[in-house]
């Protein structure tokens, strides 16, 4: 009897110990300045950046229009150029030099060029050419710009030999005698991100990259902190066991990476309006899963770093590579064999594809089991690890 009583008031004591702990770090963390910054305006930050800054979309791209032929043909394929919102005629340079200094300065990213001569081999039914001078610097928007050029050069074509098979039936008497060919008509259907905006893409990943970073910095910097200004062996001589020190420093930051995580994805959804198709649920759950790996690093820098400077080069020298190796700007598939094997150590790729999953294709668990579950066993692994090295160190 008295046994059960002893351990019930022992229980008693370590809650009340973990819910000081607990509260002391959220007094902290709220009381200085730079902590603050760091809680809450890099999530606002880096959400108007990716929202606003980062767009691989290619919309009113500047374009020079090089006209030697100046023919009623040539300026029709020049009004199907204005007429498309993916280009703006900005420059019109009269000779080869002229074009070549605006590509040079950056001022356009693609020189349309007609020859002489392009009006009477259109009128003829000859075969004639554009010639389409993109700069390359940028190959992405420089293939975007080539694949959007082509496709108004073919519409025009497609356009300009209708006209001209009409004209001839009319001439021949409105009678024309054809052969039926089979057809064969390709139509295309863009499934979860129908307008193909790379905002869409870009921004949920924003959510993964503030938690990463608030969760494992400010967990790091705040252990750190401990030792820096002498307060850990005053900790050590105080009834807080090891375990309850690990889980008071580190639980409230992660609930300071679940309301970033929350506060990013309804600002996403109120001022970008990207498409949320999954569940919430899902989603938070993912997160509490990915928690324990960037809980379980932060742990592990605290115990390598004696001051939070050498702590906040430590989470980047992580945080890069990571990010680097997610997917979250450049396909994995594209990577060498090597490096694709080693992301899947990458406890940030697994976060990226389910959060991309749940915000464009609604997927749920029977689908993302494979990420959530890889999650939990590096998760394990690593918070496991550093927290018996955090142990060590205290011992």
């Amino acid at each position: 009897m008295c046994g059960g009583r002893a351990r019930e008031w022992d229980e008693l004591a370590m809650w009340r110990r973990l819910r000081e702990i607990i509260r002391k770090e959220f007094y902290q963390a709220l009381r200085e300045p730079r902590m603050r910054f760091l809680l809450f305006l890099p999530p606002l930050i880096q959400l108007l950046i990716f929202g606003y800054a980062v767009n691989l979309d290619v919309e009113n791209s500047r374009l020079a229009w090089m006209d030697m032929d100046r023919t009623p043909a040539s300026r029709e394929l020049r009004s199907a150029f204005e007429g498309s919102s993916y280009f703006l005629i900005a420059a019109t340079p009269q000779n080869e030099e002229e074009a070549q200094d605006l590509l040079d300065r950056g001022k356009i990213v693609a020189v349309i060029r007609l020859r002489s001569g392009f009006g009477r081999d259109i009128v003829r039914g000859d075969v004639t050419a554009v010639q389409i001078l993109i700069d390359g610097t940028n190959s992405n928007t420089a293939s975007i710009v080539s694949n959007y050029a082509m496709q108004v050069v073919s519409n025009y074509a497609v356009h300009t030999m209708g006209e001209q098979l009409a004209a001839r039936v009319m001439a021949g008497g409105g009678t024309v005698v054809s052969t039926a060919l089979p057809g064969l008509a390709s139509r295309s259907r863009v499934w979860f991100n129908t307008e193909l905006k790379s905002r869409n893409y870009y921004v949920p990943g924003v959510v993964v990259n503030i938690i990463t970073v608030v969760t494992l910095m400010l967990t790091a910097m705040a252990i750190v902190r401990e030792k820096e200004i002498g307060t850990m062996e005053q900790l050590m001589v105080t009834p807080i066991r090891p375990i309850e020190l690990i889980i008071g420093k580190t639980l409230p930051f992660a609930l300071v990476g679940l309301w970033d995580m929350v506060l990013v994805t309804v600002a996403a959804l109120v001022i970008f309006h990207i498409p949320f198709q999954g569940s919430g649920w899902v989603l938070l759950a993912s997160s509490i899963l990915f928690l324990l790996t960037t809980l379980g690093v932060g742990l592990f820098i605290s115990t390598i770093s004696d001051t939070q400077q050498q702590a906040l080069m430590a989470s980047f020298f992580f945080t890069m590579p990571a990010f680097m190796l997610s997917g979250f700007a450049f396909p994995i598939r594209n990577m060498p064999v090597m490096v694709q094997y080693l992301t899947y150590l990458n406890p940030v790729r697994y976060f990226m594809e389910i959060v991309r999953g749940i915000f464009l294709k609604g997927i749920g668990v029977s689908v993302l089991w494979p990420q959530m579950l890889a999650l939990l066993v590096i998760g394990v692994a690593v918070l496991g690890g550093s927290a018996l090295r955090f142990h060590k160190r205290l011992d």
